[in-house]
């Protein structure tokens, strides 16, 4: 029994990009990390802005408050974000349609979580 080739528009386009040594990895890495450190700011301002802890803990520069920590934190998990996948996805080709929608998602989270009356209402204020 012999097995049919994939047909479809896209069905020769990963095997001609592993042909030609060209893959999207990299540049998914990429996308999916802004995303996540994205996701990260809106969930860490949330958060600090929540429990008086977290918000001490976070204000690293008094002047801007809690503001300077999570700014920090969520570029540090961008760029261990992007680090860790970039080690990960460097060699393969990988569905950009699904990862960029992700890291919109992802942002879309976080424009919520950081507008004021959004913040308010998870808050119960």
């Amino acid at each position: 029994m012999t097995q049919l080739p994939p047909s479809g528009p896209d069905a020769a386009a990963p095997a001609a990009e592993a042909a030609d040594g060209l893959t999207n990895g990299s540049g998914g890495a990429a996308i999916l990390a802004a995303g996540i450190g994205c996701g990260a700011l809106g969930v860490l301002a949330l958060a600090a802005d929540a429990s008086p802890a977290l918000n001490h803990l976070m204000s690293v520069y008094r002047p801007s408050g809690a503001l300077s920590g999570v700014s920090t934190s969520a570029v540090l998990i961008w760029l261990a974000a992007w680090w860790g996948l970039e080690r990960r996805w460097s060699a393969r080709t990988v569905d950009l349609r699904r990862i960029t929608l992700v890291a919109f998602a992802l942002l879309g989270v976080s424009l919520l979580l950081t507008f004021p009356p959004v913040m308010d209402l998870l808050q119960g204020k």
